[in-house]
């Protein structure tokens, strides 16, 4: 990053961005999320320092160890997936789009991986252009 910001206000950009995350460590521990009152993929707060693979269901954890395990091996930097999932008052289903990224340091080690989740309908609704202040 150029320049920095305080914890105060990095926390609340990562509270206002739209895009909701998890961010597990190098030995795979939940370190933090974001947007706890309106998460698609809610957890309790208690799983905070736990391995993630206790928040994932077991239909989706095989290929979550594959992500992770690539990751850590350096074959892997990211990865994206989008499912159909109820979201929102009245479960209609919505297009989410989930995707891992590996945190690497400056020298390149493996420090963990952010999960990135985030409705993405409005987005494709889109169409033509909306400029600034239109």
């Amino acid at each position: 990053m150029i320049g920095s910001v305080s914890k105060e206000v990095l926390e609340a950009m990562m509270e206002t961005i739209p895009i909701e995350f998890s961010v597990v460590d190098a030995k795979d521990e939940v370190l933090t999320w974001n947007r706890h009152a309106t998460r698609i993929f809610k957890g309790p707060e208690a799983a905070v320092g736990r391995n993630v693979r206790n928040c994932h269901p077991k239909k989706s954890l095989g290929k979550v160890e594959v992500i992770l395990g690539e990751m850590k091996a350096g074959a892997r930097d990211d990865a994206s997936f989008w499912i159909d999932l109820p979201v929102g008052e009245g479960g209609r289903k919505k297009k989410v789009l989930i995707q891992y990224f590996a945190l690497r340091d400056k020298d390149n080690r493996y420090l963990g991986c952010i999960e990135c989740s985030q409705n993405i309908a409005p987005i494709q609704a889109l169409s033509g252009e909306n400029r600034l202040l239109d």
